[in-house]
């Protein structure tokens, strides 16, 4: 089937989805956990397939990590099926509710954007989730996968057509595109796809962005700081940063720059480089740190990158003001941190870096859907307008407005004897019957 016939059966199966009652969308999500767990073993057969193909082309390590879909993985994905199960339907949530008239009532009610079209990279697990939140919030959804864990997406995406398809979920809600050509060929699909949310390079998401009329969702570089300000404790400082940059190190939200305040440098730096190197961090590091302990130096390149690798930057500032300012210079406006012993100056820092996210003594690997309490994830915004951040259930809502009346008409409402509005805030929702 071709992309456009792939769109259009998207498109016919986002209207009946979108009424869906929140029983079958559940019990659709319980039975993509069966599933799963159901046909681990060719799910497992199927990844090996890749990471094997993967292993022969030289793929780089940390997008072959990303590519490992273990059993651990499988239960992972799981839970996170379970958790969004939990979840309140956000179809049909009312925002607002106000009287213009006497049994004329405007209500502002929550519904699925459409058609969502995800292109992502190599992470057989953000198929899941990204089809997952989709289904839960009434949307019909067109993936891209990197072609690295084509397999292992293939059986994904088939497993989950037939555990939602056996729930009552219209057939064709879930599509998978396969080749370069397809993402080409779906920038030019705005009468059939609502919203783009490209995962990748920032060339790639600027790519997206200036070849397409879809809006898009973008989400490009994970350049995460973490500011270790005069006033912060030690320990704590030493234990975030470890856990930012090492419990996960090829995702977005790892730590890729740190910035410590010259008045702590002497004591910090020392600790932190002994503890980097027990874990085979690499450290890089501007000439005031260098001064005070043998690292490598950095580069203006090293404050511009995302490594995705066991490699960081840090860099000694004066004071706060020159953390923010080499923070909103150079970061991408993901996730920035601030170790500090003093909440002001935290609630300080977080008014003034434009960041997604802005956290205060705590891990810069937070920054994620489920971590929130949004089931999962289709992607981390950076964007201004819409959706920023984590982009859960709720950033895949739109809404529209519904009006009750009795018979009126404009006319009575114009003109030299015209009524009034009431305008009179409701406290009820809209109601289904």
């Amino acid at each position: 089937m071709d992309i456009k016939a792939i769109a259009r059966n998207a498109r016919k199966a986002s209207i009946r989805l979108a009424g869906i009652q929140s029983e079958a969308k559940n019990h659709a999500l319980a039975g993509i956990a069966d599933i799963l767990i159901q046909k681990k073993d060719v799910i497992l057969k199927a990844n090996r397939t890749d990471i094997k193909r993967a292993e022969q082309e030289n793929l780089a390590a940390p997008l072959l990590k990303r590519l490992l879909f273990t059993e651990e993985k499988i239960e992972e994905a799981c839970k996170g099926l379970e958790s969004l199960i939990q979840l309140d339907d956000p179809v049909g949530a009312t925002l607002s509710a106000l009287e213009l008239d006497d049994r004329l009532d405007l209500y502002k009610v929550s519904c699925p954007i459409g058609v969502v079209g995800v292109v992502f990279e190599s992470r057989p697990d953000a198929l899941v989730q990204i089809s997952s939140l989709c289904l839960k919030s009434g949307n019909a959804v067109l993936l891209k996968g990197g072609s690295e864990a084509g397999t292992t997406n293939h059986v994904l995406a088939d497993l989950i057509a037939e555990a939602s398809g056996k729930a009552g979920i219209p057939k064709g809600w879930l599509g998978l595109l396969e080749t370069r050509a397809d993402v080409r060929d779906i920038l030019g699909l705005d009468d059939d796809i609502d919203l783009l949310i490209p995962r990748g390079s920032n060339a790639f998401v600027r790519h997206i962005m200036d070849n397409t009329r879809i809006p898009v969702l973008g989400h490009a570089d994970g350049i995460c700081h973490l500011y270790v300000d005069r006033k912060a404790d030690i320990s704590m400082a030493l234990k975030i940063a470890i856990d930012s940059k090492c419990q996960y190190v090829a995702v977005c939200n790892a730590l890729e720059t740190m910035l410590v305040h010259q008045d702590i440098a002497e004591d910090l730096l020392p600790k932190l480089r002994a503890a980097f190197e027990a874990r085979n961090v690499e450290i890089r590091g501007c000439d005031r740190t260098r001064r005070i302990v043998e690292v490598k130096p950095a580069s203006e390149k090293d404050w511009k990158t995302e490594y995705l690798d066991l490699i960081v930057s840090i860099k000694v500032v004066a004071d706060m003001e020159e953390a923010m300012d080499h923070i909103n210079h150079y970061g991408s406006g993901h996730t920035d941190v601030i170790v500090t012993g003093d909440r002001g100056r935290a609630v300080r820092f977080m008014d003034y870096v434009d960041a997604a996210n802005v956290f205060m003594n705590c891990s810069t690997r937070f920054a994620d859907g489920f971590r929130f309490g949004l089931g999962a994830e289709v992607g981390i915004s950076t964007n201004k307008i819409h959706a920023r951040g984590p982009v859960g259930l709720e950033g895949l809502m739109i809404y529209k407005w519904r009006m009750m009346g009795n018979g009126h008409v404009v006319a009575d409402y114009a003109g030299r004897n015209a009524k009034p509005f009431t305008h009179r805030k409701l406290q009820k929702g809209f109601e289904r019957e």
